[in-house]
């Protein structure tokens, strides 16, 4: 006996729509392995009507005063917190994460970058004002860039649509979303939230495939496009906007560098950087999977890290025990399983390094260790529940280990030398340096790398200016 799938559909202008020929794609429950919804397949028409209700709409949205959109981004601040538990639900079953870990780690986050936006699109200003040649005064105006064409990855689909949408419609723009293919249930959901306190057309989704995103970034009425994606979608993205000289804000892969001296407290560090590499499965830009430890404790670290690996647990998203959930899709589920087979002769699997269970994309925590700069592993996104180790033998050589890769988006340094702290901080080149811990995020501190990990910068006031655009206007006193 077959069930009947949900039918999910695009939101433009304020109306939701099936695609306008009809094409749809399955989405898939990576617990279950099985399709419970079907989504829009949008091509051009789709792609061509959002942006159509984006540009109508950006006018009016435009125009209204700094207060009118911080009091609806409050309104949708508001209106996530009481429904919080149909968001879980949609984010549970795009991507099979825990729900009770989805509930504390997600939805708070999120309301919080939401209320963030809210106040500064109050502080939407410009910096300059006054006489700087005689008879002449000049002001400088900040000005939202027009519609955005977003497109939102599949590891975070909730909170990355939050990422994308608050800070432009804070800014006064109108914004095209799209989310991933695979993760479509939670910003559907999204659009209908929105829909209830937004004006037509400032906020529209379409589902698609990276077909669909090409066309959104090619749009001859977008002024700006916004990945979160690998370093290959954040070129093509790049690529197609820069034939009509579109902004561009990117947020691709990573490959952080976790630096741990011989002075750290091991027990405390395996701790959280177990949590803080494997946590919803690895599937995180930032996560700390790379691990470089002084020669001196390498070993004890290495046995303290696979216990706490053969401790962590995967599975079901009702089961309270489990840090992770699986892989969002086959393919991922794939690429993870080929990093593994494809390792050298010299590297050791300490624990783990298999999938889990038949039903479902569910790969076991995992700890290599014995590897050498150059390995593929090392020098390559993973983006699952692996984490890596090398051994290494003074801080000149960690710093050269830590950013001999061609990504910069995060990194961690673990020692209770503060000078030496310092030194790597200064050192690293990531646009991020924790130190003596790893991951956490908060609204008002930038998110965002350098090197093929993109540029722009997600939350902050860094992340609200990149959506607007700066206006010299100049008057005569004479006149």
């Amino acid at each position: 006996m077959s069930t009947e799938l949900r039918r999910l559909r695009n939101y433009i202008g304020g109306e939701f729509r099936d695609a306008a020929d009809g094409r749809t794609t399955e989405v898939v429950n990576p617990a279950t392995g099985e399709a419970y919804a079907t989504a829009p397949l949008s091509g051009q028409a789709d792609v061509d009507a959002a942006m159509a209700a984006a540009a109508e709409a950006f006018p009016g949205w435009r125009d209204t005063t700094p207060a009118e959109r911080q009091k609806a981004l409050l309104k949708i601040a508001d209106a996530f917190e009481e429904r919080a538990e149909e968001l879980i639900a949609a984010e549970v079953e795009n991507t099979g994460k825990p729900v009770g870990l989805t509930r504390s780690e997600e939805i708070p986050p999120m309301v919080d970058q939401i209320r963030f936006f809210a106040g500064a699109a109050r502080m939407l200003e410009g910096r300059s004002a006054g006489e700087y040649m005689e008879g002449l005064t000049s002001i400088v105006r900040r000005e939202p860039v027009g519609v955005c064409a977003q497109v939102a990855p599949w590891n975070y689909p909730m909170m990355m649509a939050v990422w994308k949408f608050a800070p432009a419609i804070a800014a006064g723009n109108t914004v095209v979303l799209k989310p991933s293919d695979t993760t479509p249930a939670s910003t559907v959901l999204i659009a209908e939230i929105l829909g209830g306190i937004l004006p037509k057309g400032v906020f529209n989704v379409i589902c698609g495939d990276r077909e669909t995103g090409r066309m959104m970034v090619e749009h001859d009425i977008p002024a700006m496009a916004s990945i979160t994606g690998s370093v290959r979608a954040g070129i093509q993205v790049a690529e197609s906007a820069s034939k009509d000289v579109k902004r561009v804000h990117l947020e691709l892969g990573g490959k952080a560098p976790v630096v741990v001296f011989e002075d750290t407290d091991i027990a405390k560090a395996v701790e959280d950087i177990s949590v803080a590499g494997y946590f919803n499965a690895g599937q995180d830009c930032t996560a700390a999977t790379r691990v470089l430890v002084h020669e001196s404790i390498h070993d004890e670290f290495v046995s303290a890290l696979s216990k706490a690996a053969a401790e962590t647990k995967t599975g079901h998203p009702d089961d309270e025990d489990v840090l992770f959930g699986p892989l969002n899709n086959p393919n991922q589920l794939k690429q993870v399983e080929g990093f593994i087979d494809r390792l050298p002769a010299h590297a050791r699997v300490e624990t783990g390094g298999k999938r889990v269970g038949d039903k479902g994309y569910f790969y076991a925590p995992t700890v290599v260790s014995g590897l050498e700069q150059d390995d593929e592993i090392i020098q390559k996104e993973v983006f699952g529940p692996v984490i890596t180790v090398q051994s290494f033998s003074d801080e000149d050589q960690a710093v050269e280990w830590a950013n001999g890769v061609e990504y910069a988006l995060a990194s961690s340094v673990w020692t209770k030398d503060h000078g030496r702290a310092m030194r790597m901080s200064k050192k690293l080149d990531f646009g991020c340096v924790w130190i003596n811990t790893h991951i956490p995020l908060v609204a008002e501190m930038p998110h965002g790398g350098f090197k093929k990990s993109g540029y722009g910068k997600d939350l902050s006031a860094y992340g609200f200016d990149d959506y607007t655009r700066i206006k010299h206007v100049m008057t005569s006193l004479d006149a």
